[in-house]
């Protein structure tokens, strides 16, 4: 084994999602991914409680960005600005250095039915965090589910054109663009 060297929380994540790739998700053991890195299984299990948390550690960082946005807010912002200024907060994120890494992310996770699920549920965690502090701004409880919803599928959205293949956007423009059409969409329902 190496000497201890610092980011090993990091290098095993990189080792996983590299073997992932291309060996798969279900082929690959938390032994493999620590070996990859000189390390053992047992400082893997230090750092996450499988491997499935290798891909979904930053799910409290994203989180925290999206609600940073609702700080930075000023205080008579409507529920859809709010809701924006989550969305454009969340973009401190998704750097173009991260954009290759997440495009893998998404390879390994759309490659599995289990990862599919789990990133689903990381998103209604997202919305329901989002609803709680716009409800927590004083936004009605309906309003507050709209907007966050809103927020969380524009997101969704923004993201899979910024991963896509060729895209050069930064990750705020996307999510704008969607948001001017959720607002041309939703401006449609009151004909």
């Amino acid at each position: 084994m190496v000497r201890w060297e610092p980011g090993t929380r990091e290098r095993l994540q990189d080792a996983a999602l590299e073997l992932f790739a291309a060996r798969g998700y279900e082929q690959t053991t938390a032994t493999e991914i620590a070996q990859a890195v000189g390390l053992t299984e047992r400082t893997f299990f230090r750092h996450f409680t499988d491997k499935r948390e290798v891909l979904f550690h930053g799910q409290q960082a994203l989180t925290d960005a999206f609600l940073a946005g609702l700080h930075d807010a000023s205080p008579g912002a409507s529920p859809i600005d709010l809701a924006v200024s989550a969305l454009r907060s969340s973009a401190s994120f998704f750097d173009d250095e991260r954009r290759s890494h997440s495009r893998l992310r998404q390879s390994v996770i759309d490659a599995n039915p289990a990862l599919q699920e789990r990133e689903a549920l990381k998103l209604v965690g997202l919305g329901r965090a989002l609803g709680g502090a716009l409800r927590d701004r004083g936004v009605e409880d309906m309003t507050a589910d709209v907007a966050a919803q809103l927020a969380v599928m524009a997101f969704g959205i923004a993201f899979a054109h910024w991963i896509a293949e060729g895209e050069q956007r930064s990750f705020e423009a996307i999510v704008m663009a969607v948001v001017r059409e959720v607002g041309a969409v939703t401006g449609e329902l009151d004909r």
